[in-house]
């Protein structure tokens, strides 16, 4: 069978900017490693997901970074529940930033939908009053 690369996007709710995301993850790895992320619905396509995938976060309204996903293994929740455990790696990437309106849950993302990994620091042909609000809000 051929397998196909996907990738995941999701909410980071509660989360202020890339640096807030950082922070709480380096916090958590050490904590309760490895780092991860928790879902309650697997991914059927885990192993798509796993062969080069990463979650897009979705931050303040846009999405903004992406890092890899390791694996994805059997979790608990903190009230003892099942569900996913995404093991994360450490690296996040910026990406040219993307309006997004809130969601439930997490949603699969076509490698060919998804924005370029910002390497140079510019803001990827944003419109103007866009980056700009972006950069104010210490996405940018």
């Amino acid at each position: 069978l051929h397998r196909s690369m996907m990738h995941l996007v999701k909410l980071a709710v509660g989360v202020r900017d890339v640096a807030h995301l950082r922070a709480l993850q380096t916090a958590r790895a050490k904590t309760d490693p490895p780092l991860r992320h928790r879902t309650r619905t697997a991914p059927k396509r885990a192993d798509d997901v796993c062969s080069g995938g990463s979650i897009y976060w979705v931050i303040q309204g846009a999405l903004c970074v992406r890092q890899r996903i390791r694996k994805i293994v059997p979790d608990t929740m903190q009230d003892g529940s099942a569900c996913a455990g995404l093991v994360l790696g450490r690296r996040l990437v910026r990406v040219a930033a993307r309006p997004m309106r809130p969601f439930q849950g997490w949603r699969y993302l076509d490698p060919q939908d998804a924005p370029p990994d910002i390497t140079d620091g510019t803001d990827a042909g944003l419109p103007p009053a866009l980056s700009a609000e972006l950069r104010g809000l210490g996405l940018l």
